[in-house]
């Protein structure tokens, strides 16, 4: 493995530790090296804190070596005044003589103007360094700057013989999910909330299952929810309008009397193109990637429009013989695994 490439691998190593809490922002990963040693090291902190460059300068011990060593970063250094100042800037205040970049970044706002402004200040930049792997470690915030979007990830679980939720009879009378898959499983997604910047769900999941959207499994973020409600059937008994977190919610219905404080009601049509509106809609609102968790028709509409990224689909050890029939995909099968008697299959849109 050549050396650039050795380092790029640290820096998306050490970025992972910003998922989940860098939204909007990229979560960046910096290593400083002087000498073929890591004097510094750093990643992007939650929204509104230092960025990874800005991290790793401040882990160095000794700053005199700075003028000596070279910083890699998995994504071309910002340029412009956000809620920091720009990291071109810190890294020429500070003499670094030697840039090495995974990928450009695409935000309108950089776009080249980092590498332009660390170039024309004498720093040695190469860029384009293992760049399969930084656009994948950065697909959330790739996809909303290319495709004007959120990353959509969407998630369900289903039966052995293909259902994803059972026939009412099967239900209890208590307003409640419905669990095909066991324990670990249910902790994974949790997990995985806590990873994304919101979650996803149709009216009818709501009325039926009155799920609470969080991430009481896991240590974390919850994340901002979305609810689909075509004529404001849910009220607020629910738990999901209890206004814990942010909420929106996408509605047909003009009257603002049945709206309750604290949820954000975004209108559009439901009649067509409706996956379509909300993605645009969702890329107003800064919001980056989306895990969508059902129901069937809520899935099958971004599925039908080629709205999606990822699936994760868990198959149960269960059956229903009869219900609701699971979404019908078509995807790149990436892995399987087993989640002791669950199996978790993750695709990837083609």
């Amino acid at each position: 493995m050549k050396i650039h490439e050795f380092y790029i691998l640290r820096c998306i190593e050490i970025a992972q530790n910003g998922l989940g809490t860098t939204a909007p922002n990229p979560m960046v990963g910096a290593v400083i090296v002087h000498d073929n040693k890591i004097i510094g090291e750093g990643f992007t902190s939650p929204y509104g804190g230092p960025h990874a460059e800005v991290n790793a300068i401040n882990s160095v011990k000794n700053i005199s070596l700075l003028k000596e060593s070279t910083i890699y970063v998995t994504l071309e250094p910002c340029s412009h005044y956000g809620k920091t100042p720009p990291c071109a800037d810190l890294i020429i205040k500070h003499h670094i003589p030697k840039v090495v970049v995974g990928i450009l970044d695409p935000h309108d706002k950089v776009a080249g103007q980092g590498i332009k402004k660390l170039t024309e200040a004498g720093c040695d930049v190469t860029y384009g360094i293992l760049e399969k792997e930084c656009r994948a470690h950065h697909k959330r915030f790739l996809t909303f700057q290319e495709k004007k979007r959120p990353y959509i990830i969407l998630k369900w679980a289903e039966t052995s013989d293909g259902y994803i939720a059972p026939e009412t009879s099967l239900r209890s009378k208590n307003k409640e999910p419905f669990w095909i898959t066991n324990m670990f499983s249910r902790q994974l997604v949790h997990k995985w909330r806590t990873e994304e910047q919101a979650i996803l769900l149709g009216t009818n999941t709501v009325l039926e299952d009155n799920p609470r959207l969080d991430a009481r499994l896991w240590k974390g973020k919850n994340p901002t929810r979305i609810i689909l409600d075509r004529s404001l059937k849910i009220d607020a008994s629910y738990v999901v309008l209890d206004g814990s977190v942010k909420t929106i919610v996408f509605t047909e219905n003009s009257d603002t009397s049945n709206h309750i404080k604290g949820v954000k009601y975004i209108p559009i049509s439901f009649s067509e193109n409706m996956a379509e509106q909300i993605c645009h809609k969702l890329h107003i609102e800064n919001i980056q990637s989306v895990l969508i968790e059902g129901g069937s028709r809520t899935l099958q509409t971004f599925i039908d429009a080629n709205l999606w990224d990822e699936a994760r689909v868990f198959v149960g050890n269960t059956s229903f013989t009869k219900g609701i029939k699971a979404p019908k995909l078509k995807g790149h099968l990436i892995t399987t695994e087993n989640i002791k008697n669950d199996t978790l299959k993750i695709y990837y849109n083609d």
